[in-house]
């Protein structure tokens, strides 16, 4: 590829710095990293810079950091002067401006996590575990007006293991999005992809997680439960009532079994909880309100549970 694309990089989580890293590994120009203004973080409240801001420092990158984009004239003639080929998003936060759209000549090339048209959203990984999906991947595509709904430019399918969670998964398929951002940006400057209009019929939503997403509905299968149990690693969790204060489930193993949903119930050494459709979870990993992680055994030893007594 010709060290001389010119690119601005916009992006905030930790999801994206395996992007700038390749970006900059390429030799490609990076003239300006957009991301986040710093947040308040952790017990202490205290400013944060985003993991990109981090990472673009450690490389000696310019980074600029609008609190707004829209109509911020100030950044939109600092981009004009850049005059990028292309301007790469990868989970910036941020709906991206018409004149933003408008302003390199390869476009504004996004790296979502997911096989779109399916999880369009701000959380496609969480939705995709959640889901129940097996097979997820990575798609490049050219950002128009819509929710994730450009034209695709490369996708590549990944299969996840059994138990994987949103967090094994991330840096998966970060780092597999990264190498074909590379194949997209070499690609799109040779001429030799054809972007792909979406299929909208086939569009399924990912949308931002909210902290209710993590209750447990023992109504659902103990698959179903577990699917989102991984899925929302690590917020907003899986949890539930009992005795009137949160517990939270951090591991568990659905099976087929009949146990009235919500209900416990001690096999052996196991603490079961009964779910729907005659299935039930066994636990194996729950945080009490207050306390540490701890394996199901001693939380229904030190609790003294009554076979029958409900979650929820």
């Amino acid at each position: 590829m010709t060290p001389s694309l010119n690119l601005v990089f916009a992006g905030t989580p930790r999801f994206a710095v395996s992007t700038l890293d390749k970006l900059v590994e390429a030799g490609l120009s990076v003239s300006l990293v957009v991301t986040q203004p710093d947040r308040p973080s952790g017990r202490g409240m205290e400013l944060t810079a985003s993991p990109v801001k981090q990472r673009a420092r450690q490389l000696g990158l310019p980074i600029t950091q609008p609190e707004k984009i829209k109509e911020n004239q100030d950044f939109r003639a600092q981009l004009a002067a850049i005059r990028p080929d292309a301007i790469v998003v990868v989970g910036y936060g941020r709906i991206i401006p018409p004149w933003m759209i408008d302003l390199p000549r390869f476009g504004n090339v996004n790296l979502h996590a997911s096989l779109l048209p399916k999880y369009r959203g701000a959380a496609p990984i969480q939705w995709a575990i959640a889901s129940g999906e097996t097979v997820t991947g990575v798609t490049t595509m050219r950002i128009n007006l819509g929710l994730d709904a450009g034209d695709i430019l490369l996708q590549k399918p990944v299969v996840m293991a059994a138990e994987e969670t949103s967090e094994s998964l991330a840096p998966r398929l970060a780092s597999i999005g990264a190498e074909m951002m590379i194949d997209t940006l070499q690609g799109l400057e040779a001429g030799t992809i054809r972007p792909c209009p979406q299929d909208d019929s086939q569009a399924t939503l990912a949308p931002s997680l909210k902290k209710e997403d993590g209750r447990i509905d023992f109504a659902r299968s103990a698959q179903e439960i577990w699917n989102r149990l991984r899925g929302f690693q690590p917020w907003p969790g899986a949890f539930t009532n009992f005795r009137g204060k949160n517990l939270q489930i951090w591991e568990a193993k659905p099976m087929e079994k009949q146990v009235r949903p919500a209900a416990l119930e001690i096999e052996h050494e196991s603490l079961l909880v009964g779910c729907g459709g005659n299935t039930a979870l066994e636990l194996l990993v729950v945080q009490p309100e207050g306390k540490r992680r701890m394996a199901a055994r001693d939380f229904r030893h030190g609790h003294r549970l009554r076979p029958g007594e409900l979650l929820g």
